[in-house]
Formats: structure tokens, C-alpha cells, sequence
């Protein structure tokens, strides 16, 4: 809530959350692109943009893989939400209860947890050897884990939440009037959810793709831990420049990375925001 101070004839508003945006995200992005435009004298340079360009193909299989994540992650929490979304009052609060359940442990904890899954020993090779032993058979294991398909794995299990969410509140928000008289002008079930259900929900779909998208460009826990970092990240390379993990710190080489990624996920939220409007303003579709 604002507080108006009055000083002399004028009035000076105090907003609590400019202050925290200042604090906390304003002052940060701005000593990121001083960094990112200086050296370790301080002086200023565009020497570390160049290693923007050596990075291209980390920058490219970052934004490859992050929307794998978010496809995925969109087809598996469509139907999950509008399951949800069609269910009585006792198993929407029992679902929402589970989905939201992962969330409350660490992120970290949730990601190690998938290592004792997937690794050679891990539960579904130690399954798979189980059976194969019944019949004689041997079995080496599959390679589960240390692959991007281990990454993105992860990035769907720990963003999925953040998909299904969204799309389920925008669900539950549809008057089912309009549904009924869809219905009534004898659409079926499949015109009822193309021309009602689909384009009213946009405004979830879109929340989803941004809440998942952005976190799965910019992580690294993910591709270190299942990756087995073997595939650097946006993310690694940040980490990487900033806290020395390969015996090199350079801050302002880490920075300007960052100043890519901030880009990066502006560009993406004004696109999201851009389409959200659109959608919001358009409504449903004809019947």
C-alpha cells in the first residue's frame, strides 16, 4: 500500500514495492551491464561482448532444450488441468494438493532424487535387471542419466507445476453457460472445446509457456546434476564465470552473459505479454 508524506506544499508518495524494484531489481541489472561493459580496471570496452558470439551454440542449445521443455510440458498439463478442471470441488483440492506437494521440498532434493532413478544402479535399471533376470535373460541397463534427455527430464518435472496451474485456473474461470449454449446451437464436444474452451484458456496457456520457458533457459542445477555437465548451459557458463568452478573468475565476461540472458527473457515476456492482451481481448471463438 502507498503512503502519501506531505513535505512543504507538495506531496511525496512512498511506494513500498519501488522501493524493493530498485533494491532488488533495478540496482542489480544495472551493475550487470556495468560489468558487462567494462573491464577488470573499470575501464570501458566492448571486448566482452565477443564472447557472445563464442558462445552462440551454448546460447542456441539453451533455447533449443528450454522449448522442448515447455512443448512437453504444454501437452502434458493440458489435459491434467482440464481433468482437474472437470472434477468435483473434493478431487480439484486433492489434485491441486499433489501437484503443488514437489514444490514445497527443495529444488535441489528434487533433482538429486532423480539420479537414484535414473543412474545404471538407479530403481528402473534395478528393475529392468530384476526381469530380465526371471528368464535367464542379462540386462546392462539403459543410459538414463548424463544426456539431454536427462535434462530435460528434469527441467519437465520441476516446471511442470508451473504449467498446469495457470491453464487450470484459466479453466475453471469458464462460465459453463457459454458451454451449455454451445451445446444448445449443436456443436459436439470437440467444436464446444475448439471454439470455447481452447481460446478462453490462451490466457493460461501463455502464463504457463512464460513461467516455464524462462526458468528452463536460465538453469544450471538441472544440466550439472542430470547432464552430468556435459552439455554447458546459458546458466553453466554464468555460474561458471562468476564463482571460478573451472579456476577462471571473470565477472564481467559472466555479466555480459547475464545481459544476454535478461534480453533474452524480456523479448520472450513481451511476446507473452503481447499475446496475453490479445488473447484476453479476443475472447472465445465462433460457434
Amino acid at each position: 500500500m502507498s503512503k502519501t508524506v506531505t513535505i512543504g506544499n507538495k506531496k511525496a508518495t512512498v511506494s513500498p514495492f519501488a522501493s524493493w524494484m530498485t533494491v532488488f531489481v533495478l540496482v542489480p541489472m544495472a551493475l550487470v551491464v556495468y560489468y558487462a561493459f567494462t573491464n577488470a580496471d573499470g575501464t570501458f570496452t566492448f571486448e566482452n561482448l565477443k564472447w557472445i558470439y563464442t558462445y552462440r551454440s551454448t546460447m542456441f542449445l539453451s533455447l533449443r532444450l528450454a522449448f522442448i521443455a515447455t512443448v512437453i510440458c504444454l501437452v502434458l498439463a493440458y489435459p491434467i488441468a482440464y481433468s482437474m478442471s472437470r472434477a468435483s470441488e473434493k478431487i480439484q483440492r486433492n489434485a491441486t494438493l499433489i501437484i503443488m506437494l514437489p514444490m514445497w521440498m527443495n529444488f535441489l532434493v528434487r533433482t538429486y532424487s532423480w539420479m537414484t532413478i535414473l543412474e545404471n544402479n538407479g530403481l528402473i535399471n534395478s528393475a529392468l535387471r530384476s526381469i530380465f533376470g526371471l528368464f535367464g535373460g542379462e540386462f546392462d541397463g539403459f543410459q538414463l542419466i548424463n544426456n539431454r534427455g536427462a535434462i530435460v527430464l528434469g527441467m519437465v518435472y520441476n516446471f511442470l507445476p508451473y504449467m498446469i496451474l495457470p491453464i487450470y485456473t484459466s479453466l475453471t474461470k469458464i462460465d459453463n453457460s457459454l458451454l451449455e449454449a454451445a451445446r444448445d446451437l449443436g456443436s459436439n464436444g470437440f467444436h464446444v472445446f475448439k471454439r470455447v474452451i481452447l481460446p478462453l484458456s490462451i490466457p493460461g496457456i501463455i502464463s504457463g509457456i512464460t513461467m516455464v520457458f524462462i526458468p528452463s533457459i536460465s538453469t544450471f542445477i538441472i544440466s550439472r546434476i542430470l547432464g552430468g555437465g556435459k552439455d554447458f548451459l546459458i546458466g553453466d557458463l554464468i555460474e561458471d564465470y562468476f564463482l571460478g568452478n573451472s579456476g577462471v573468475v571473470n565477472y564481467n565476461i559472466g555479466a555480459a552473459l547475464s545481459m544476454v540472458l535478461m534480453i533474452l527473457i524480456l523479448i520472450a515476456t513481451f511476446f507473452m505479454n503481447h499475446f496475453d492482451k490479445d488473447a484476453k481481448t479476443s475472447g472465445g471463438g465462433r460457434i
